[in-house]
């Protein structure tokens, strides 16, 4: 039995935390002993393991700033983690053997201070994901991506969610070109998705339409979902009479001004190209109800490109929902294309558009590419499978600890 201590910025919805805690759940499922401390965790705005006691949480630094004079973001950010480093070290009562860290490496020279292994889990290199295009911006963030390169090559063991992920990687971080990152996909635990699925109501999504097509991802601009409005639109000029709906579900979090301001783009979006009346919008949603949403959905649009892994599509695959996907990232490595469902140029909303005419014209398209795709995911991406890798990983880091 090892104990794991697993340290995330946020536990609250999103395919990191998503990923943080089936890995919990699968080294727990080996006899693990296993914790969180975490920075922030909202009971009404977390997944359900982490409220109902399968997973032990532990709050530390929640009264620290989460930006400076509305920027500063990724400064408050690694104060935040050292913060959580610095009281799992020296202030808690936790025991442990091994630490999984991920997200932010700054905290790793303080987690070394221990003789325990530390793992960290890359799901994207940080400073690929913001914008320089200012000189204040580019001198604001030199010392930050310098501490990023630095601390993740301090870690035991890195971990990279995809081969994509693994290339960035070393194009990346240029000084870590000896380190060789394992590639762990971040398998859900499906046993969930196995329960009963309660039939759709009115309130979460049209009980008349025929073909309804669903994407699901947080209410932020990096992931793309006016592209899969605009798309929608392309292909109500051509089918305007259709049964047809589009489901724009995703993690919503107020106290994000993103999400607030996303949303509210989206929804003026949707006026503008006069789709109001075809597109409903759901904002952090229950398990339940996202398995009835992927179980009785047509197709799952998935708009985000050079997407690090996309957890959402594996989950739709295996209830039987094809998916229409951006051909980068992730998604080549787990859509056959034209098999478990499509992929697409970036940004070229007449291919979705025709890709999702398809499934309108082709009603028993749905279920014969979603059969595939459930095939597909039981094959590949089984949960026994990541749960052995990452139990065999956890093992191999800890045995000279037994020494």
């Amino acid at each position: 039995m090892v104990r794991v201590v697993f340290i995330h910025p946020d536990l609250g919805i999103g395919g990191a935390e998503r990923a943080v805690v089936d890995a919990a759940l699968a080294l727990k499922s080996r006899g693990h002993q296993v914790e969180f401390v975490t920075s922030h965790h909202d009971p009404s705005h977390c997944f359900q393991e982490t409220k109902d006691g399968r997973l032990k949480v532990t709050v530390a630094g929640d009264w620290l700033p989460r930006k400076l004079f509305n920027r500063f973001y990724a400064l408050c950010a690694y104060i935040r983690m050292i913060y959580v480093a610095a009281y799992l070290v020296f202030f808690s009562s936790i025991r442990y053997d091994l630490i999984f860290c991920d997200q932010i490496s700054a905290c790793l020279p303080i987690l070394k201070l221990r003789s325990a292994k530390v793992i960290f889990y890359c799901h994207f290199p940080d400073l690929l994901l913001t914008q320089r295009k200012t000189f204040w911006k580019q001198v604001y963030r030199a010392p930050i991506d310098f501490i990023e390169e630095t601390t993740t090559g301090m870690a035991d063991c890195i971990l990279v969610n995809s081969r994509f992920t693994a290339a960035v990687f070393h194009k990346t971080f240029t000084r870590l070109q000896q380190v060789q990152p394992e590639v762990l996909y971040p398998i859900p635990d499906f046993s969930a998705f196995d329960l009963p699925v309660e039939p759709p109501d009115a309130s979460l999504m049209p009980l008349r339409a025929k073909t309804v097509f669903l994407s699901i991802n947080r209410y932020e601009r990096k992931k793309n979902i006016p592209l899969a409005i605009k798309a929608f639109g392309k292909l109500m000029e051509q089918k305007p009479e259709t049964d047809t709906c589009l489901i724009i579900a995703g993690g919503y979090d107020s106290r994000v001004i993103e999400n607030v301001e996303h949303h509210k783009e989206l929804v003026s979006l949707c006026e503008k190209l006069k789709l109001a009346e075809k597109v409903t919008f759901l904002q952090s949603f229950s398990d339940a109800q996202k398995r009835t949403l992927l179980k009785y959905s047509t197709c799952l649009i998935y708009t985000p490109d050079r997407e690090h892994f996309g957890i959402v599509p594996i989950e739709a695959m295996y209830m039987k929902c094809p998916v229409i996907a951006i051909r980068s990232g992730g998604p080549l490595e787990t859509i056959d294309d034209a098999v478990t469902g499509f992929l697409c140029s970036p940004d070229n909303e007449e291919e979705m558009a025709s890709a999702m005419l398809k499934l309108v014209e082709d009603p028993s398209l749905s279920s014969k590419l979603g059969e595939a795709g459930k095939s597909r995911v039981t094959n590949m991406f089984s949960f026994v499978n990541f749960t052995n890798k990452l139990d065999s990983i956890i093992q191999h880091l800890t045995s000279s600890l037994d020494e």
